[in-house]
């Protein structure tokens, strides 16, 4: 399946951004594309879009980005309402891994708790002594 997306490109704190079009399976900081439609510079607010092929690329079922698409609506490429985009932050994704961590450190704490238990439990009844039988006394030879 085909998306239009952002690859970022520029320096460190400087970013810049170009439109492509590239298979949804590649990762985002691929490189691998199979065309560039436009650009996009957050710091200058400079956008450019190739509408033509944007229009095709939509038309034979490649699916832009929340943000691609956000972009398009406005700068009037189509006529769509927006998409809402929900960002989350970095501590509420890392508070269900200390929740999930934290039955797995649980049983390490009943375990000193299992072994302080058979310390306060009752010795167990000492053996009663084994009584041996003496053995039958041997017959000096003659």
């Amino acid at each position: 399946m085909l998306t239009i997306r952002l690859l970022r490109t520029g320096k460190k704190n400087q970013p810049s951004y170009k439109v492509v079009v590239t298979d949804k399976k590649n990762p985002p900081q691929g490189g691998r594309f199979v065309e560039e439609v436009g650009f996009y510079n957050p710091k200058t607010k400079e956008k450019n879009f190739a509408k033509d092929r944007i229009t095709y690329w939509l038309s034979v079922g490649a699916q832009a980005s929340d943000t691609v698409h956000n972009m398009l609506v406005n700068e009037k490429i189509i006529d769509q309402p927006k998409r809402q985009i929900i960002f989350t932050k970095k501590q509420e994704v890392e508070e269900p891994k200390a929740q999930a961590q934290a039955p797995a450190e649980e049983p390490k704490t009943e375990e000193p708790a299992a072994a302080e238990e058979p310390k306060t439990e009752e010795p167990a009844p000492a053996e009663e002594p084994k009584t041996e039988e003496p053995a039958p006394a041997e017959e000096p030879a003659a």
